[in-house]
């Protein structure tokens, strides 16, 4: 028997990405390819301490129902991190999330009719696609840069009518690349004056390496801007707790949303978190995380130089977890996936993150998931690769 399932799910697929992971299940493949954490550095023995302080201190309470909002001390100190970078806001702008990917669902269900313009960058990322995906929208995406999205295409686009743009300012996913103050100014400018909700995702602010931090966008526009953000790339990936920070007039719909799909987010998780971030050990953790992802960023940059043909381009951001690398003319990155998975090497083709085509000649590689003889090892690998076609 053939089940009818709704139209919406016609034109959505499964994660490219996701896919991906399955052919890295082989320990010997070296896996350029998920965006993961690099599990030396997730911390198990605070985690582990925090679970048995939780426990003792708060019994059943922690293990109880709670709000649909979340932990009030944990909102709290997201607000507090918001503060503290420029942006005005309170604890009751924040809502806790079953990671930030439930954020996306979130704000699709609060805010996307079929047909609703989004703006999204070019390349983005792919998940957001497909989590916005089941409400039918028109995605348009807008060339990105070194410096961020294209800012005058963004603005005919929002001058033709866009409900939502998004974008991904620090360390951008896949290329890296992070927006200059000027860029953000101009994002800005484009947006005042216009209905179009800003959704900024920051998954990796926290992971900047080299460079100067910038204000999120929205500290031009709080008012018409929801930001995004995750525990799974600077504590645990498992634990799967992220958040929504969105205006008082948009918060009380993504709690209704949030109401009907889950009740609350893990009530344990959130005690945990909170326990780990104001412990004090929290800013040493991320220092270390920090150091590392550097030295490994640089090393596959260098491993780059080294290995690979001299047409070969990559960016240098100062953060997150990714290259995005442009391949030499006549290899497409597709066909040199199925010779790299050969030599025991994979990463993400570059078609994977835009909208409606292209990235046929790029591929994105994380540095963050290896560390540096694996990282030189898979680069040599490619090189072989490379070599055959």
């Amino acid at each position: 028997m053939l089940i009818p399932t709704a139209k919406r799910m016609q034109n959505v697929r499964r994660s490219f990405v996701r896919e991906i992971l399955k052919a890295t299940t082989n320990p010997e493949i070296i896996s350029f390819a998920g965006g993961l954490p690099n599990p030396k550095f997730i911390p198990v023995d605070p985690i582990a301490e925090a679970v048995q302080f939780t426990l003792a201190a708060q019994g059943a309470a922690a293990l109880q129902y709670c709000t649909s909002e979340g932990h009030p001390l944990l909102r709290q100190w997201i607000a507090d991190q918001y503060n503290a970078a420029g942006l005005s806001v309170g604890a009751d702008q924040i809502l806790i999330t079953t990671g930030s990917q439930q954020g996306f669902d979130l704000l699709g269900k609060v805010l996307l009719d079929p047909g609703d313009r989004v703006i999204v960058e070019d390349p983005t990322y792919p998940a957001a696609l497909q989590a916005w995906g089941m409400y039918e929208p028109v995605f348009c995406p807008a060339p990105t840069g070194p410096d961020g999205i294209d800012a005058k295409r963004l603005r005919k686009e929002i001058e033709s009518g866009a409900k939502l743009v998004y974008c991904m300012p620090n360390f951008q996913n896949p290329t890296g690349s992070s927006y200059s103050a000027e860029r953000r100014a101009e994002v800005a400018d484009a947006l005042r004056n216009s209905s179009t909700v800003l959704v900024e995702d920051d998954p990796y602010g926290l992971l900047r390496f080299s460079g100067v931090a910038l204000p999120p966008i929205a500290c031009h526009l709080p008012e018409q801007s929801v930001l995004l953000g995750t525990f799974s790339k600077t504590i645990a990936p498992g634990l799967r707790l992220g958040w929504i920070c969105a205006p008082k007039q948009l918060m009380e719909k993504l709690v209704i949303a949030k109401q009907a799909v889950d009740l609350h987010s893990e009530n344990l998780g959130q005690w945990v978190i909170h326990r780990l971030v104001t412990s004090g050990r929290f800013e040493q953790h991320l220092q270390a995380i920090r150091d590392a992802y550097g030295r490994q960023c640089r090393m596959m940059i260098e491993a780059i130089e080294r290995y690979l043909p001299r047409e070969v381009r990559t960016t240098r951001p100062e953060g997150g977890m990714f290259l995005w690398v442009t391949l030499p003319p006549g290899i497409l990155a597709a066909d040199l996936f199925e010779r790299a998975i050969q030599k025991g090497v994979a990463f993400v083709p570059g078609r994977a993150f835009f909208a409606h085509g292209g990235g046929e000649n790029a591929m994105r590689l994380n540095f963050s998931n290896s560390d540096e003889s694996r990282i030189v090892e898979g680069i040599r690998r490619l090189a072989a690769a490379m070599e055959e076609m």
